[in-house]
C-alpha cells in the first residue's frame, strides 16, 4: 500500500440542511490502513459525516480527500470506496455469489471473471461453498458477511461501514465484530466506521472520534478515550463513568495529590492546579467493603447481573454507580457499607471541559 492510498481526510468540512447546520466545521485525517470509528449519540453528525465520505451527500462547504486525491464533488461511482449497509441490502432473488459478483459485472467484468474473484472474496470471508445459496438461507451473521464480501470484492480504498451489526443479537455482534476486525488488520484496509454502541467502538478501533453537535469532541485510541476523557461528556458517553467532585490539595511533577470523598489519591495532574476540580470515576475504580472503612454509603438500589452486581450507591460523593465483581451476597436497598477508591479508574477532567 502506497503512504497515500486509502488515507482519507475532511478540511473544514461543513453541511447544513436548510437552516440547519448539522456539521460546523470538521477537520479530520485517517491514516492508510487504520480502523477509525465515528462515535456518538443520535443526532451528532456520525452518519451525515459518513455519507459525505461515501458520495451521498454534498458538502456546504470544505474539501474530501481520498488517497491524496480530492473528491468533494465526485460521485459516489468515482470515489473508490464500498460500503456495508444497516441493513446489509442484498439482492433476495440472487444467489450469495451473483449478490458478490454484481458491482463487477456492472463495472463492465466479464461474468466469468466477476464469479472467479466472489468466489475468492466469499472464501475470504469464511463463506467458501455457500455462492449458490439464496441470502434468506443464510444466518444473520452470514448474510453480513456476504454484504462485506460484495464490499471488498471491488477493492476499494477505502471501506465504509454503517452501523454493521445493529441488526444482529448481542452474541452474534460479539463474533461478527471480531470477525471483520481480523479481517480488516489481515488485508490492511482502511475501514470508516459508525456505531453508537461504545462497547463495539471500543472493540474494534485502531482509533475513536467521538462526535457531539457535529463537532469532534474527542479523537484518540480506545484507551486514550477511556482512561483520559477530555470532558464530562467523554466520561459519561464512554463506558458510562461517574462525574464527581474533588480537591487537587497539590501538583508536583505532574502528578496531583487530590482529596475525594474522604481519601487522597495520586493522579495524573492533566495541567491542573490546586483548587476543585471534576473527576471520571469507573464503576470498576470503587470497591465494596465492610461497613467503617474507606468512604461511607447507603445503598440505593441493586441488580443481580450473573457474573457481577451493579450497585448505586448514595454518600459523599451523591449517587454513584458501582460494579462488585466479587460475586457475594446481593446487598439490599439501605445496606450500609464502605467504599475504597482506587487510582485505577479515575481521572481528572480537564478545566472548563463539558
Amino acid at each position: 500500500m502506497s503512504q497515500t492510498r486509502g488515507a482519507v481526510e475532511f478540511r473544514n468540512v461543513a453541511k447544513s440542511f436548510g437552516a440547519f447546520t448539522a456539521i460546523p466545521d470538521l477537520s479530520l485525517k485517517i491514516a492508510p490502513g487504520e480502523l477509525v470509528t465515528l462515535l456518538g449519540p443520535s443526532g451528532c453528525g456520525k452518519t451525515t459525516t459518513l455519507r459525505m465520505l461515501a458520495g451521498l451527500e454534498s458538502p456546504s462547504a470544505g474539501k474530501i480527500l481520498i488517497g491524496g486525491r480530492e473528491v468533494t464533488r465526485l460521485p459516489a461511482d468515482r470515489r473508490d470506496v464500498s460500503m456495508v449497509f444497516q441493513s446489509y441490502a442484498l439482492f433476495p432473488h440472487m444467489t450469495v455469489a451473483q449478490n458478490v459478483a454484481y458491482g463487477l459485472e456492472a463495472g463492465g467484468l466479464k461474468p466469468a471473471e466477476a464469479r472467479e474473484r466472489a468466489e475468492a472474496a466469499l472464501s475470504l470471508v469464511g463463506l467458501s461453498g455457500l455462492g449458490p445459496r439464496l441470502p434468506a438461507e443464510l444466518s444473520g451473521g452470514q448474510q453480513q458477511r456476504v454484504a462485506v464480501a460484495r464490499a471488498l470484492v471491488l477493492e476499494p480504498q477505502v471501506l465504509l461501514l454503517d452501523e454493521p451489526l445493529s441488526n444482529l443479537d448481542a452474541r452474534l455482534r460479539r463474533r461478527v465484530r471480531s470477525e471483520i476486525r481480523e479481517l480488516q488488520q489481515r488485508l490492511g484496509f482502511t475501514a470508516v466506521y459508525v456505531t453508537h454502541d461504545q462497547e463495539e467502538a471500543l472493540a474494534v478501533s485502531d482509533r475513536i472520534v467521538v462526535m457531539k453537535e457535529g463537532r469532534v469532541a474527542q479523537m484518540g485510541s480506545p484507551r486514550e478515550l477511556y482512561d483520559a476523557p477530555a470532558s464530562a461528556f467523554i466520561a459519561d458517553f464512554i463506558g458510562e463513568a461517574n462525574v464527581v467532585e474533588g480537591r487537587i490539595l497539590a501538583v508536583e511533577n505532574g502528578t496531583a495529590e487530590v482529596e475525594l470523598g474522604g481519601q487522597r489519591l495520586p493522579l495524573p495532574s492533566r495541567g491542573l492546579t490546586p483548587g476543585r476540580v471534576r473527576l471520571s470515576l469507573r464503576a470498576n475504580a470503587a470497591r465494596l467493603c465492610a461497613e467503617g472503612a474507606g468512604m461511607a454509603g447507603t445503598v440505593a438500589s441493586s441488580a443481580y447481573l450473573g457474573d457481577h452486581v451493579e450497585y448505586e450507591i448514595d454518600g459523599p460523593l451523591g449517587r454513584i454507580f458501582v460494579v462488585d465483581d466479587g460475586g457475594g451476597t446481593v446487598l439490599p436497598p439501605g445496606a450500609a457499607v464502605g467504599l475504597e477508591l482506587r487510582p485505577r479508574g479515575l481521572a481528572l477532567i480537564p478545566e472548563g471541559a463539558a
